[in-house]
């Protein structure tokens, strides 16, 4: 399962421990008891969810590949939660391959966390001239770098936060809702609620149950509301 995301990113499914029922399981074994009806095994999850009993949760979990701007990464993994494995500069060559975007966003003065888009399109044409330029001058200096022989792990340095990354990201449907909570939201950078709102199509579509449960009880962000 992949979903091609921003200009050259991706997201993709690559394994998956468990589902509803792993959930409902864990929330049974307490007491002896396992599968059941799927109605009670539906509500039962509802109940959980409802009452913040979300430990059985923990007992789903997703390994996601994950291809995007640097500066998406860091945002990323602000979120303690889960395992990460990255690509190491240090160690290989970075591709000529960097995020130039299809717009420009300027901020609003009400509120920082906030950004539009500009309807000037002379003024977009020109922000995103200067974005590619300097991109590309800093792509010609680490290539050159690299050909004087300076180190990958110090020509690296020059690199912009728009070059690409790739990572392995696994994580419990626990922290999967929270980090949803916080980033399909219309206060998170543009660029990431896009991954996580493709990471939400993959958790409704395996976890129907969860995921309906967690848009009626447990969602705080403004994005998924009305299921999608």
């Amino acid at each position: 399962m992949e979903y091609k995301i921003l200009d050259k990113g991706f997201l993709r499914l690559v394994d998956m421990m468990g589902d509803d029922y792993a959930a409902v399981k864990a929330a049974r074994v307490s007491y002896g008891k396992g599968i059941k009806t799927p109605e009670k095994d539906k509500n039962l999850i509802f109940y959980l969810m409802e009452h913040g009993h979300e430990t059985p949760f923990e007992h789903i979990v997703f390994t996601f590949h994950v291809k995007a701007p640097i500066f998406v990464a860091r945002q990323w993994f602000r979120h303690r939660i889960g395992s990460f494995n990255e690509a190491s500069l240090r160690y290989t060559e970075l591709k000529d391959e960097f995020y130039i975007p299809d717009h420009v966003r300027k901020n609003v003065v009400e509120d920082k966390q906030k950004a539009i888009k500009v309807d000037d399109e002379q003024l977009k044409q020109k922000a995103l001239d200067l974005i590619e330029s300097s991109i590309e001058n800093s792509y010609k200096v680490y290539k050159e770098l690299l050909e004087m022989g300076v180190a990958r792990e110090m020509a690296r340095i020059v690199l912009p936060m728009s070059s690409y990354t790739q990572f392995y990201w696994t994580v419990n449907a626990r922290s999967l809702m929270n980090f949803l909570n916080l980033r399909a939201d219309s206060h998170a950078q543009w660029e990431i609620q896009q991954y996580a709102l493709n990471i939400a199509n993959i958790f409704k579509e395996k976890c129907p149950w969860t995921f309906e449960a967690f848009l009626k009880f447990a969602y705080k962000g403004d994005l998924l509301k009305g299921g999608e």
